[in-house]
């Protein structure tokens, strides 16, 4: 015998009976007249947030608000709620994988839909602020950037952002994804694209899901590594930063070159 490897826990209802998994069933007023309990929160919260911006608003007010796009008709709330509390604040959820989102009641293909469309919104802004720019003066940005891109992904991601010979930044490319704790990382090809974009200098960039940015004796190795191989062809490494949850190191910060 067998059986689903994942089964929600929550049981299908009628969509407005009382019991119903969107919470809160009928309204039933002074005539009779009986209404979702949710009836016109949608145009409300849309209103409010038209009106009145975001900031004073809950984080799982404006998840709603994405949500409505991808799920129509019932109240979205529990939804948002039990969302945070799945992945911990508004990048969590933004950031999940696929399959975890999925385990989580009442989302669909749609809300993940939804979300890589918001991320990918968020990356090509971030990105917008510091490509064709000089990095030095820009620094702050690119910090930025990088951490909206990597710092809430559940696993390894290596980047090499390409620099010209006057340091403005002309290419940033993932080269590499891994597992929770490991990334392989080839420096030759890191060395073959830098000749292929004709850079003078590359930073690079990885980020650790366990959150703490603290570098590895592995990751100091892998470094020196590409350092020789760009080397050879006269290309250099500003830095190398590895991003975690809330912080970030730089080696040449850290005296690490």
């Amino acid at each position: 015998m067998t059986s689903a490897a994942f089964t929600r826990p929550f049981r299908k209802t009628e969509r407005l009976s009382q019991n119903a998994a969107a919470g809160g069933g009928l309204l039933i007023d002074k005539k009779g007249g009986v209404r979702p309990h949710y009836w016109g929160h949608r145009e409300r919260l849309r209103t409010r947030f038209l009106s009145g911006g975001h900031k004073a608003m809950p984080d799982y007010e404006l998840l709603e608000l994405l949500l409505f796009n991808a799920i129509p008709k019932i109240d979205v709330k529990p939804l948002a709620k039990r969302l945070l509390e799945s992945f911990g604040d508004l990048n969590g959820v933004v950031a999940a994988s696929e399959h975890r989102l999925l385990q989580v009641a009442g989302a669909t293909p749609k809300v993940y839909l939804q979300l890589r469309i918001v991320e990918a919104f968020a990356h090509r802004m971030a990105q917008a602020r510091v490509l064709h720019r000089e990095v030095v003066s820009s620094w702050d940005a690119l910090v930025s950037y990088c951490r909206t891109t990597m710092a809430h992904r559940e696993t390894e991601q290596f980047r090499v952002l390409f620099l010209d010979r006057k340091n403005v930044l002309i290419a940033d490319e993932e080269q590499a994804r891994g597992t929770v704790d490991h990334v392989p990382v080839y420096p030759r090809e890191v060395a073959k694209r830098a000749l292929e974009l004709s850079a003078s200098a590359i930073i690079l960039v990885h980020n650790h899901p366990s959150g703490d940015p603290t570098p590895s004796p592995q990751d100091i190795d892998m470094t020196q590594r590409i350092a020789d191989a760009c080397g050879a062809i006269d290309v250099s490494i500003h830095d190398h930063v590895i991003i975690g949850k809330d912080a970030e190191v730089s080696f040449r910060t850290q005296g690490l070159f």
